[in-house]
C-alpha cells in the first residue's frame, strides 16, 4: 500500500518499519534457489566453519530485498527512481531483521519533487547489517 498522502511527506518524517525473519537455515536454502546464489558461506555449515566462520550467514540481497519492500510499500513501486545499499555486517542465522527509513531530503530533479530516504536494516540487537538511500517520485 503506498502512502496516503506522499506529497506531503517531510524532512524527518519515518516510513512505518518491517520485520522479518527470524532468519533459518530453511529460508537461506529456499533464498539460494530463488536467487540462484549458491555460496556454501550461505548454506553449507562445514565450509563456513572451514572458512573461520562460527556458522553460515544470510544472503545480503535477502535483507535487501526487506528494504526494498519497505520503501515501494510506502511509496509505491513506480514512484521509486533509484535504489541502493552497502552491506555493513552479517545477518545471521536465528537474527530478526528490522527494516526503517527515514525522509532525509526533499528536492526536485527532472521535473518532479523527489524524496530521498535513508533506509537501515538491523538486527534484533542494534547491529546494522545494510544502510543505503532511496529516491522516491512525489509528482
Amino acid at each position: 500500500m503506498a502512502h496516503a498522502n506522499l506529497a506531503a511527506a517531510q524532512v524527518g518524517d519515518q516510513l512505518p518499519g518491517t520485520t522479518f525473519g527470524p532468519v533459518t537455515r530453511a529460508m537461506l536454502a529456499l533464498y539460494a534457489g530463488a536467487s540462484g546464489d549458491h555460496n556454501p558461506a550461505h548454506i553449507d555449515i562445514d565450509f563456513a566453519k572451514r572458512a573461520g566462520l562460527p556458522d553460515v550467514f544470510a544472503h545480503g540481497m535477502l535483507s535487501f530485498g526487506g528494504l526494498a519492500q519497505l520503501v515501494t510499500r510506502w511509496a509505491g513501486l513506480g514512484c521509486l527512481r533509484s535504489f541502493g545499499a552497502r552491506f555493513v555486517s552479517m545477518t545471521q542465522v536465528h537474527d530478526l531483521i528490522n527494516c526503517s527509513g527515514t525522509v532525509t531530503e526533499r528536492f526536485e530533479a527532472d521535473g518532479e519533487t523527489r524524496l530521498r530516504i535513508a533506509v537501515v536494516a538491523a538486527a534484533q540487537d542494534g547491529r546494522q547489517t545494510l544502510l543505503g538511500e532511496a529516491v522516491v517520485a512525489v509528482s
